[in-house]
């Protein structure tokens, strides 16, 4: 999930970064990245996670929780993927107090973590260990999203996702704006029942297949969200950005969804108290938990979406000269 805002100059080195496994060795050695990372990302383990969930709820706001990982090369790492996430699921069924009404909890799920990555059978493979992982939230009345990851994984992606909505056909999938097709992509997968998580994007894209400059990013955005307003589905507007969130909730108003029939989706430990106000407005706003130990990649890409979070990095690291 991504509200980029793509206006910090040193975004493609942030992201370039985010995947080299020399710099992740660096930078996860460093003692305080500790402390910035522990902003972003919920804990490394599940129990972390969960008291992080329930105070969530209390707040009145949903979640969506990611157990971090993704380009998986190891069948036996995509399997203890499915593992930590149908755990997570059953201690879905502890919280069920503090959520209160029904869909309040989500898992995500990065297809490249469940081995679509793998070589010659990847595909199936992360197409059958989502639908254990779906068909385990479906049980205990949790919702399912399929994140978004770089261009070249997103054919693959969506097919997963409409094999799986045959099942499951609440099944919500992540669409990038930054994308060019993206707005065509929003056409065919909203329709009614389904469910799409609109973001701006998060990985360094080529510029034939991505809009590279902010303006037209925030101008495609601001068209595929028009496209699922007026569509039959549930859009989920991910995004920071104040222009974006005027824009949802004026867009609602002109097609006439009430909160019941949209949500609005932030990053966890990011504009905390705007995500209140909006629920404090009687809007359903849901939060994204990160955890897990491998959350180096998460963790750069959010530096590069945000000039506050890189200077916040750059003064810890100074002071600690």
């Amino acid at each position: 999930m991504s509200a980029v805002s793509l206006s910090n100059p040193l975004r493609p080195v942030l992201l370039a970064a985010a995947r080299s496994s020399r710099l992740e060795k660096t930078v996860s050695g460093m003692t305080l990245t500790r402390k910035l990372v522990d902003r972003f990302v919920a804990g490394d383990a599940e129990p972390a996670a969960v008291s992080a969930v329930r105070d969530i709820l209390t707040s009145g706001r949903f979640v969506t929780v990611d157990y971090l990982g993704e380009d998986t090369t190891d069948p036996a790492q995509a399997t203890a993927t499915v593992d930590a996430y149908l755990s997570l699921l059953r201690s879905y069924a502890t919280l069920s107090e503090a959520a209160g009404t029904q869909h309040t909890l989500e898992v995500s799920l990065k297809l490249s973590a469940l081995g679509q990555s793998l070589p010659g059978d990847g595909e199936k493979i992360a197409l059958a260990n989502a639908h254990r992982i779906v068909t385990a939230a479906d049980e205990v009345g949790a919702w399912v999203t399929v994140d978004a990851e770089d261009h070249t994984t997103t054919d693959s992606t969506l097919s997963i996702v409409e094999e799986l909505r045959r099942d499951f056909p609440t099944l919500g999938t992540v669409l990038q704006a930054y994308l060019h097709r993206t707005e065509a992509d929003c056409r065919h997968f909203s329709g009614s029942g389904s469910r799409i998580r609109l973001c701006k994007g998060a990985y360094k894209e080529p510029a034939d297949v991505a809009f590279q400059k902010p303006g037209e990013v925030d101008a495609s955005y601001l068209r595929c969200l028009k496209v699922l307003m007026e569509g039959d589905g549930y859009p989920m507007v991910a995004s920071h950005d104040p222009t974006m969130i005027d824009a949802a909730l004026e867009l609602a108003t002109l097609t006439e969804r009430t909160a019941e029939d949209f949500e609005f989706q932030m990053l966890y430990g990011i504009r905390d108290g705007e995500q209140r106000r909006l629920v404090a407005e009687g809007n359903h706003l849901r939060v994204y938990v990160p955890y897990g130990s491998q959350w180096y990649g998460y963790f750069m890409r959010r530096l590069a979406e945000r000039p506050a979070n890189l200077m916040f990095f750059m003064r810890s690291l100074a002071s600690n000269n």
